[in-house]
């Protein structure tokens, strides 16, 4: 594909970052932290990125999630760029095709858990009053996570981990087509991280989404199809899991 090609529409290829560059201003000088960054997001892959802390992988995320532009370089979804979009139209982007989990929860404390995982199909369709149909995705998810006791508990009532299943059903309450986690498991123990796993593996890997789990663990990302390592802003090479 040569530089000045966009990718097809119709292609496999959902997202596609080509010689992208971020680099933050902090006390008058220039910190690099993507450096000439390359990388496919196909369709229905789970996609591991890993390195250590401070290696760029959040900011990756956020650049592929149209959450931060780039300094240089551009992203495409499904065959168009970020660069020719708006802020309207990429917010529009993220509330339709992307789902996102991080490693803080942020699930609002005032609101129950089912009003919690309501709440981007609300905001997307500018509902005041939730309908039956969005109420009954979100009792959907619940059940898929092992929540559907907790619906009406607010976030303080829960566990650690009670807390990020709820945050994974309402990075999916849209349906989106590229679920994005950032270090999902980083402030839960071995065992409830994997147990937190267990759920994203569940619902996103079965093929009708594709998923972009970063963390500074290999372990955490082993189970990808694909697995890429980010070292100093570079991409040092990528190991599919049958390998």
């Amino acid at each position: 594909m040569n530089e000045h090609d966009q990718p097809e529409q119709g292609s496999a290829i959902v997202i596609e970052a080509r010689d992208v560059y971020r680099t933050f201003v902090v006390g008058g000088s220039e910190v690099p932290v993507l450096r000439g960054i390359s990388l496919q997001v196909r369709r229905g892959e789970t996609l591991g990125v890993v390195g250590a802390s401070g290696a760029g992988k959040t900011t990756l995320i956020n650049v592929l999630g149209a959450l931060e532009p780039t300094t240089g370089g551009d992203v495409w979804f499904r065959g168009r760029a970020y660069s020719e979009m708006n802020v309207r139209e990429k917010t529009r982007l993220r509330a339709a095709s992307m789902g996102f989990v991080f490693q803080a929860y942020y699930l609002l404390p005032e609101l129950s858990l089912l009003e919690n995982v309501m709440l981007p199909a609300m905001v997307r369709r500018g509902a005041v009053r939730s309908s039956d149909s969005i109420r009954s995705r979100a009792l959907e998810l619940l059940e898929k996570v092992g929540l559907a006791h907790r619906t009406d508990h607010r976030p303080a009532e829960l566990s650690g981990g009670e807390q990020q299943r709820a945050a994974l059903a309402r990075a999916l309450m849209n349906d989106p087509e590229v679920v994005f986690a950032d270090e999902p498991t980083g402030n839960l123990d071995s065992v409830t991280g994997k147990q937190v796993l267990d759920c994203l593996f569940s619902i996103v890997g079965d093929g009708s989404h594709s998923l972009v789990l970063v963390s500074h663990d290999r372990n955490v990302v082993e189970r990808c199809t694909r697995v890429v390592h980010i070292h100093d802003g570079r991409l040092l090479g990528e190991q599919g899991s049958g390998d």
